[in-house]
């Protein structure tokens, strides 16, 4: 919601401002779809040259993230909290053969179709499963801090790859003004081509290359350049359950008690995404 009410503000105040101010909208309007076709068109085919089919289908789902925000809420980090003290719960009382046939087919496991949000996570539920089929097929022998860096190293991978869109928008934004230049040139060049035109006819063709200055800048500034910030804020935030796991995965392995894993897991939550303590005790204890 917020995204659609801060670009109907920025196009209100930008053109309404403008028309206040006595600026004559007409101009503007007959050269936009001129300048936004070549702005927009260079555009396009710089991102077809730039990138892979994956790469282009990853960059819309860059926008759509934008207006949909951050993917999970409270009750899911509460979630994910039950689903992985369960496991290592059962890995502790049971041992790693009660453990295996969980990891091994987690859509079939009736612990991960409690939590059928989470099982959609493919990300989430291969970090638990190939972490803890590492600790299974090494009958516990593991040390945490080994654990921990194969850990911290498939983070990072996927935390490389997850932020592609929210770069290839930047790379977007930082590239529009220049193709706003290139479609105000391409406007001086036509204007020249009519040099012996009358005052009012150049001034009006030299206006219309105007616009595409004007358009490449704020399509960069205004819309474009925001998307990739948001973007990466809610890819960020989307990012921190997987921290959550890891950290409920490895205060686990190194024994510490119960009430240090719960706090160890919620530590790394934000704030208004955090479930309280209380919530997290009784939950396991309803289990």
């Amino acid at each position: 919601m917020f995204p659609v009410i801060g670009i109907v503000v920025l196009l209100v105040l930008v053109f309404g401002g403008f028309a206040l101010t006595g600026g004559n909208l007409g101009p503007v309007m007959h050269a936009l779809p001129h300048e936004m076709l070549i702005i927009g068109g260079a555009a396009i085919g710089a991102l077809i040259i730039g990138n892979s089919g994956a790469e282009l289908k990853s960059l819309a789902g860059g926008v759509g993230k934008v207006f949909k925000g951050p993917k999970y809420n409270k009750d899911d980090y509460l979630s994910c909290i039950l689903l992985v003290s369960s496991l290592m719960k059962m890995l502790r009382t049971d041992g790693p053969v009660a453990v295996e046939p969980h990891i091994e087919d987690p859509k079939n496991s009736t612990i991960f179709q409690q939590y059928p949000k989470l099982l959609d996570d493919e990300t989430l539920i291969h970090l638990i499963c190939d972490t803890l089929r590492l600790v299974v097929v090494s009958s516990g022998t593991l040390d945490p801090h080994a654990v921990e860096d194969v850990m911290d190293n498939a983070l990072k991978n996927h935390h490389h790859h997850a932020m592609k869109p929210a770069e290839g928008l930047q790379n977007l934004a930082d590239a529009l003004p220049a193709l706003g230049i290139v479609a105000a040139v391409l406007g001086v060049v036509k204007t020249m081509g009519s040099i012996d035109k009358p005052p009012e006819v150049l001034g009006g063709m030299i206006g219309s290359a105007l616009v595409g200055t004007f358009l490449g800048v704020l399509l960069a500034y205004g819309f474009v350049g925001p998307f990739a910030t948001r973007a990466r804020s809610v890819i960020e935030s989307d990012a921190a359950i997987y921290q959550t796991v890891k950290q409920l995965i490895i205060a686990s392995l190194h024994g510490h008690p119960q009430p240090l894993v719960i706090e160890a897991a919620r530590s790394g939550v934000a704030h208004d995404l955090q479930p309280s303590f209380a919530e997290v005790f009784d939950g396991m204890r309803a289990r």
